[in-house]
């Protein structure tokens, strides 16, 4: 394709034009879904020492208080509510994924048009469409490059995530397509993140910064900040820069007809995404042999290239990596049964049961394996073996969490934090978005 601007432009206009009342009822049903999904994880992670962190030095330099920071109340200016908000909902790997690409793509943009529905008011069903075609764009930006810049080291998430936040907090400031074009390449200036941050505090700066940078590149672009005429597929632009020095067409075929919001998935557990298939097979298998798990000799977690690497990490020293370590995963579902936050922390790593059994553990890629299945093989001293896959993980789109599987998610992480009550309010405003004339009242129903 060339780059005389056809992708950027094709976005940008899709994201100005599209009428809210014509998002689709299955892409608004994943909408909801989402966005409930979203609030569960931001609520649990708004205390994360890397988020408190993060929160007490921007303290120093917010503006006007006008926008909420979920789970906590505190107000603070409506970019940097934006980027706690993102960060939160990250920082566990608890939130959605979006299948192929492993973005999860509710935690940058949903912030963002949560900051700026506190400005000005912005009814339901304007937020509920802003956000689906900003995670529509995310996603097929996504597409475009997947798999080849992930595999180079890109964090996803927060190069993709941007640009989605761009253009759904633009349409909600009623930009025209000229100046989304420049929300794009205001965005595409900014487009950062590395696969070398997971499993530290760092990684959720990023996701945070595409929230926040996001919703400045629309500020931006309404107060006349210009940009190229296509930044996305321009010769040095986003798409050639990440991806593989080409521009595919696929990018916008049949936009707005076809979505990717239904290739969206949740977590049951709180860790990497490739990990389910993992932990089901797991908790099969600690279902299914009579032994001390002290006769266990070795435990073989097998599945294709992905798994590999993103999880072969045997020495995990916190719990932040052992978000992503195959070997932590196996060994405390198998010890514990399904895993939860706290055996994915700094003391569950600690455990010497589960240290123990971490370190039996291995990590072998099996070419006739997908992506999102796992096999485990466990071997005993006496050389007995039980082997277990699994193909279709909890979460995945074969075996999709329902509305009442997100409820009780959203539940379990929020008790702590939401009076009943209000847990109750803001399940029902998220369910029915589409009749809310204020959107801003739902950051408000997220604290005590």
């Amino acid at each position: 394709m060339s780059s005389d601007g056809a992708i950027s432009q094709a976005l940008a206009g899709f994201a100005a034009t599209f009428p809210s009342a014509e998002l689709p009822p299955h892409v608004a049903a994943m909408a909801r879904r989402s966005l409930l999904n979203m609030f569960a994880t931001a609520i649990v992670g708004c205390e994360d020492p890397a988020i408190v962190a993060c929160r007490t030095v921007l303290t120093r330099f917010s503006g006007a208080p006008d926008a909420t920071v979920i789970g906590s109340g505190q107000r603070f200016d409506a970019p940097t509510a934006a980027f706690l908000n993102a960060a939160s909902a990250n920082v566990f790997d608890f939130d959605d994924t979006h299948i192929p690409t492993i973005i999860h793509p509710t935690a940058p943009v949903a912030p963002a048009l949560l900051a700026l529905a506190e400005t000005r008011k912005v009814s339901g069903r304007d937020f509920l469409a802003a956000l689906g075609i900003g995670i529509e764009v995310e996603c097929r930006l996504g597409n475009a490059l997947h798999p080849h810049h992930y595999r180079r080291g890109w964090h996803i998430t927060a190069t993709c995530g941007i640009f989605g936040a761009a253009l759904a907090a633009g349409r909600l400031l009623g930009l025209s397509q000229q100046q989304l074009v420049w929300a794009l390449a205001i965005a595409a200036g900014q487009s950062a993140g590395m696969v070398e941050l997971l499993g530290t505090h760092a990684k959720s700066v990023a996701v945070g910064n595409a929230a926040r940078n996001g919703l400045l590149a629309a500020l931006m672009a309404q107060a006349g900040v210009s940009g190229p005429p296509a930044p996305l597929e321009g010769e040095r632009g986003f798409l050639r820069l990440y991806g593989e020095g080409l521009v595919s067409p696929g990018v916008i075929k049949a936009l707005g007809e076809r979505w990717e919001l239904p290739n969206n998935t949740f977590k049951p557990y709180p860790c990497g995404v490739v990990l389910n298939a993992v932990i089901d097979a797991c908790l099969a298998l600690r279902g299914r042999f009579d032994m001390d798990l002290a006769e266990i000799i070795s435990v073989r977690v097998e599945g294709d290239r992905l798994l590999a690497d993103r999880t072969d990490r045997p020495e995990v020293a916190t719990g932040r990596l052992s978000q992503v370590s195959a070997q932590h995963a196996a060994a405390v579902t198998l010890i514990r049964g399904a895993p939860g936050l706290e055996d994915f922390s700094d003391a569950a790593v600690r455990d010497p049961a589960v240290a123990e059994l971490r370190r039996r553990v291995s990590v072998a890629v099996v070419p006739d394996l997908p992506t999102g299945a796992a096999r485990v093989v466990v071997t005993a001293r006496d050389g007995r073996t039980w082997s277990e896959e699994v193909r279709a993980a909890r979460g995945s789109l074969e075996a999709p969490m329902v509305e009442a599987d997100i409820e009780a998610k959203f539940h379990a992480l929020a008790k702590s934090r939401i009076p009943s009550e209000r847990r109750q309010r803001l399940i029902e405003a998220v369910w029915e978005i589409d009749t809310v004339e204020d959107a801003g009242i739902l950051a408000a129903l997220s604290c005590r």
